[in-house]
């Protein structure tokens, strides 16, 4: 577990750190302050610090998932290397948005594709979830079955916002990010405690 945790922090690592290649020294048409050039990379600025929480938030998440998990099969990696294939794409469309969330014409293309992409990675942590909670397959056996029937409702709701927020894009492209930022403060607060089954606590 050590190792798929390992290689999938530095996916993370790398994925969050790409995103700020974005984000560029400004060249001063004739006449241009420096404070100006640097105003108009807002859009850059602004889709670099929401996918670094968004990925940060990932990560949390992810470390909060893999500490409830407590063996690995090769499905299981499989699943994890899916969600890290999407996590390690996510560079790319907060690009795109950056580039084109001016452009009427183009905006909402752009921001539904970034919302696809984020809803790929929720579906990939949410299958890693089902997969090794379901039946105890690979979490923790003293883990009560209602608490894991908790935590499956709260990635569900990561899941079905997502889905939301991919068709709001085509509407809305402002509702549809503000449906990101309200799903981020969400996850942002603490996961719920493992709760375990009665007389077990103690148990190896």
């Amino acid at each position: 577990m050590a190792r798929v945790e390992a290689f999938s922090d530095g996916v993370l690592a790398i994925a969050i750190t790409l995103l700020v290649l974005d984000i560029k020294v400004p060249v001063l048409a004739p006449g241009q302050t420096l404070m100006v050039g640097l105003l108009r990379q807002w859009p850059q600025i602004l889709g670099y610090a929401a996918s670094f929480v968004v990925i940060g938030i990932y990560w949390a998440n992810h470390h909060y998932m893999f500490n409830l998990i407590h063996r690995c099969d090769h499905w299981l990696l499989l699943l994890n290397l899916g969600f890290l294939l999407c996590i390690g794409s996510l560079p790319f469309p907060t690009a795109l948005v950056s580039a084109y969330l001016q452009n009427p014409g183009a905006q909402r293309t752009a921001v539904f594709v970034y919302q696809g992409a984020i809803l790929a990675c929720a579906v990939f942590f949410n299958a890693i979830w089902r997969y090794a909670s379901t039946g105890h397959r690979l979490v923790d056996s003293r883990l009560d079955p209602e608490f894991i029937d908790a935590v499956t409702r709260r990635y569900n709701l990561g899941v079905l916002t997502y889905v939301v927020s991919v068709f709001a894009a085509l509407w809305n492209v402002r509702a549809a990010l503000a449906i990101d930022m309200l799903l981020v403060l969400v996850f942002f607060f603490p996961s719920p405690k493992p709760q375990f089954r009665p007389n077990s606590a103690t148990e190896t």
